[in-house]
């Protein structure tokens, strides 16, 4: 198994080498804060930061407000069958075999429960899948083990691999920062519908960013997609969450959030051309008609 594990590093080492001469830099990029990776002990939800994150938040708030009361109610019942119900505190059990207004409390309350459940959670998950119009379209591509991204209007295409701890500081990270950070990064703007369209060249994969509430499984053969709006400039990390292979744990996901003149400034000098009339080409002309003058 360990000889297995090394070949296999070494497979992903070689091909880390042969995409390193066609991935797209993105040095030129501003230094930007580390806004979206887990914290060591924590046991939160990462902070929210897209519209999307902020409604998986107030629900998981909301479901820990109604499980706690339930979890200490069941405690408190259960300590106290234990201690008054015992055969030493009470030798002679009753025989009744039937409660009809316990029995309705018991089957009304938990349907209750349910449905302000469902109040909240429904309109939540059609909020998540319904796509908007979308101001960037992205194909992300899982791969045995790593992600292909396409910016699908910009004819704009590259690989990202996890980096290496020596490689790290030369990318611009930190340390603490291994397993997560990645040698190229997804792009996107902040303040637009960012849809992202996944799927997969070999076995299931799962695209997904804690930060922005989104996980959506990548299908080989079949196009699904999420949606996100980042409201942050910032770097954010995320992994690949379906287990897909020996080396699942080493293909993470780096999303670099910007602003609109610095992701359209990236995506010239990746030669990325705007129609005419696009919101791109919009801040284009501002940004050339800004340092003309």
């Amino acid at each position: 198994m360990r000889l297995f594990s090394a070949m296999t590093a070494s497979a992903v080492a070689a091909a880390t080498s042969l995409f390193a001469t066609i991935a797209l830099a993105d040095d030129q990029l501003p230094e930007l804060p580390v806004r979206g990776a887990p914290v060591a002990g924590g046991t939160a939800l990462q902070d929210p930061a897209s519209s999307v994150a902020s409604g998986v938040v107030f629900l998981d708030n909301l479901l820990l407000w109604i499980i706690v009361p339930i979890t200490i109610f069941v405690t408190a019942l259960l300590i106290w069958v234990i201690v008054f119900h015992n055969r030493r505190a009470n030798p002679e059990p009753a025989k009744f075999t039937h409660n009809s207004p316990l029995e309705v409390a018991w089957t009304a309350i938990p349907a209750l429960i349910l449905l302000v459940i469902a109040f909240f959670s429904f309109p939540a998950l059609r909020y998540e899948q319904t796509m908007p119009e979308a101001d960037v379209t992205i194909k992300t591509t899982g791969f045995q083990w790593y992600w292909g991204y396409e910016y699908v209007d910009h004819d704009v295409e590259f690989s990202s691999f996890m980096l290496q701890r020596e490689e790290l500081e030369d990318y611009g990270y930190t340390q603490d920062l291994y397993l997560l950070a990645t040698d190229t990064a997804m792009v996107v703007p902040v303040g637009k519908d960012i849809v992202v369209q996944v799927t997969a060249a070999d076995v299931i994969h799962s695209w997904a960013i804690p930060a922005f509430g989104v996980k959506q499984d990548g299908v080989p053969g079949r196009l699904a997609e999420l949606w996100f709006n980042v409201e942050e400039e910032g770097v954010y990390f995320g992994q690949c969450s379906e287990l897909c292979g020996i080396n699942h744990a080493y293909m993470p996901i780096t999303v670099k959030a910007v602003s609109e003149e610095e992701y359209v400034a990236w995506l010239e000098r990746q030669g990325a051309q705007f129609a005419e009339g696009s919101w791109e080409a919009d801040v284009r002309d501002r940004v050339q008609l800004a340092t003309a003058d």
